[in-house]
């Protein structure tokens, strides 16, 4: 038999055969590996999420006040003529009281005619009716009374849309998002400890509000009363709110 495969099969040719079943057998090896390893899924996070509240208190140091003068005339000419005369007025006063140049905007003119009708609604007359609202900044708050006694004065006979503000937040932000993400982290711990779990790091935080509102109490609060005497300005105090939610992870 072995003089048989000798003449048979050459040298090369066995080394051939042998190098054939080796190949052979590491690819089926590669084959049965590959189908025996399972997909791994991977774990969903946990976290817990947290909102933190931070409130400072400021004095106003700022206000806006939208003055307007409205006329009415039969003629389109003079209704404009004067309000424009009521206006300027109106204008060099506040600039006499300290109101610079740049924080008074006219914001609204308006003219348009208004049929008037009699008990039988029949037509009797046009009327043109004139708005010129003008919106002024106010920097001294000591002021505010003098400003609003001297348009009513002048004429002024449509005064809204008072609102106070502080000029720079900046310091009064700060402070409220320390506050904020300081009560996060407290609710944060509370949480944890109640349901048996570790806070971990941080994940995310996001931030909202920040816009100073009023604080009413009583008559003051950010509004003014009116008599016919005098006008009195009771600033109050503006609420400035952070909130801040944050997500923690869990172990």
């Amino acid at each position: 038999m072995p003089n048989f495969w000798k003449f048979l099969v050459s040298p090369e040719k066995k080394t051939q055969i042998v190098l054939g079943l080796i190949f052979g057998l590491a690819l089926v090896g590669c084959e049965a590996s590959t189908t025996e390893v399972a997909p791994t899924s991977t774990p969903q996070p946990r976290n817990i999420a947290v909102t933190g509240t931070g409130k400072v208190y400021l004095t106003p140091d700022i206000a806006t006040i939208s003055i307007g003068v409205h006329k009415e005339d039969e003629s389109a000419t003079r209704a404009v003529e004067n309000l424009n005369t009521q206006a300027v007025e109106i204008t060099e006063i506040l600039l006499d009281i300290g109101v610079e140049e740049k924080d008074i905007k006219i914001s609204n003119f308006n003219i348009y005619p208004d049929q008037r009708f009699d008990e039988s609604e029949n037509p009797t007359s046009t009327v043109y009716v004139v708005d010129n609202t003008v919106f002024v900044t106010v920097r001294d708050m000591n002021n505010m009374g003098a400003i609003m006694g001297s348009v009513v004065e002048a004429g002024a006979n449509s005064i809204f849309g008072i609102q106070f503000d502080v000029a720079d937040k900046t310091q009064a932000l700060s402070e409220a998002r320390k506050l904020a993400v300081e009560n996060a982290q407290v609710k944060a711990e509370e949480l944890a400890q109640a349901a048996g779990v570790i806070l971990g790091e941080i994940q995310s935080i996001n931030e909202f509000g920040g816009v100073p509102v009023p604080v009413f109490e009583g008559q003051g609060g950010g509004g003014f009363e009116a008599t016919a005497e005098q006008l009195p300005v009771n600033l109050g105090q503006l609420s400035l709110t952070v909130e801040v939610t944050v997500t923690y992870d869990i172990r």
